[in-house]
């Protein structure tokens, strides 16, 4: 299996969601253009890791907003079991109220097009991408099931692409975080950079 390719548009999809409010709607990822999404697949709801990922995701929603990004995260659930979790607490394992949608792909469409489908087990690996205003696939990395996911380290992706796309004559380097120094990709101003370093 290999990683849905980044540079290219992503699958577009249709499909229920749990809202923040709670209510049940009909999403799509075309109603997001011009706005970058941090899309997300995990598991199954009542799990392990998945908990903790998604409250970290929730509990951060105020710093991808910053960033002009939506979040979305999306399992092979129902959107009556995506409810149910929401209206469980956190300390007995649900994920308490949630600051964006819960996405449910029960028959397993939007998995098998981002190409994160287990097909045998019939569920989504952890993975995680970042498409751009234009709908273009700019990350993506997936886990395996027994490893949750680094909010930071989405965030400080998401800066970079967020930065480049407004400043597109530069680059960030390794390990790049928002303010630090970036890099003009040119064999002489990249000299610059690198005598800083």
């Amino acid at each position: 299996m290999s990683c849905l390719q980044v540079g290219q548009p992503a699958p577009g999809f249709s499909a229920t969601a749990v809202m923040p409010d709670g209510d049940f709607a009909q999403i799509t990822l075309e109603q997001y253009k011009g706005k970058f999404v941090v899309l997300f697949f995990y598991p199954l709801d009542f799990t392990f890791v998945c908990p903790t990922e998604i409250t970290a995701f929730s509990d951060d929603y105020d710093k991808f907003a910053a960033l002009g990004a939506e979040v979305l995260g999306v399992s092979v659930d129902s959107e009556y079991s995506h409810l149910a979790w929401i209206q469980s607490e956190r300390s007995a394992g649900g994920v308490g109220d949630l600051r964006y949608p819960l996405v449910s792909d029960i028959k397993k469409e939007i998995a098998r097009a981002f190409n994160v489908l287990i097909e045998d087990a019939g569920i989504a690996l952890r993975g995680l991408f970042i498409i751009d205003p234009d709908g273009v696939v700019q990350h993506a990395t997936v886990n395996n099931l027994n490893v949750g996911r680094s909010v930071d380290e989405t965030l400080r992706v998401l800066s970079g692409f967020k930065y480049t796309r407004e400043n597109p004559d530069q680059v960030c380097p390794a390990n790049w975080t928002e303010g630090a120094d970036t890099m003009i990709p040119d064999v002489v101003k990249s000299k610059e950079f690198f005598a800083k370093v």
